[in-house]
């Protein structure tokens, strides 16, 4: 069984940063694509940033240029860093680790005041 625990979510002001991670356990991390994923209130949960095993990325067009996700497979944690944050990236942020099967993280809070 494979565990996700994602961290550093916050409250920050617009145009701040903010870095979560998101810790895996098990070595099936290495040959799993990562992603970042969030969920507004009220709307759907949606993509926003995917790392494959070999490191190429993919970004929603709503972050692009602003977010970066990044993986350390010594440790076994893919990161989100987010930069000029807008109120509208307001949402809990989900990790999720795929390959055959998917495991999602629990979820981090992150809140973007104007």
């Amino acid at each position: 069984q494979v565990q996700l625990v994602e961290s550093g979510g916050g409250l920050v002001q617009a145009g701040g940063s903010l870095r979560l991670s998101c810790a895996a356990s098990g070595s099936i991390f290495l040959l799993a694509a990562m992603g970042w994923y969030r969920q507004a209130p009220g709307k759907q949960r949606e993509l926003v940033a995917t790392i494959t095993s070999g490191g190429s990325t993919n970004y929603a067009d709503s972050v692009k240029g602003r977010f970066t996700i990044a993986r350390d497979n010594r440790k076994r944690t893919v990161y989100l860093q987010m930069n000029s944050l807008k109120p509208e990236d307001t949402a809990v942020y989900y990790c999720r680790l795929a390959t055959t099967v998917e495991y999602w993280g629990q979820g981090t809070q992150v809140t973007v005041s104007s």
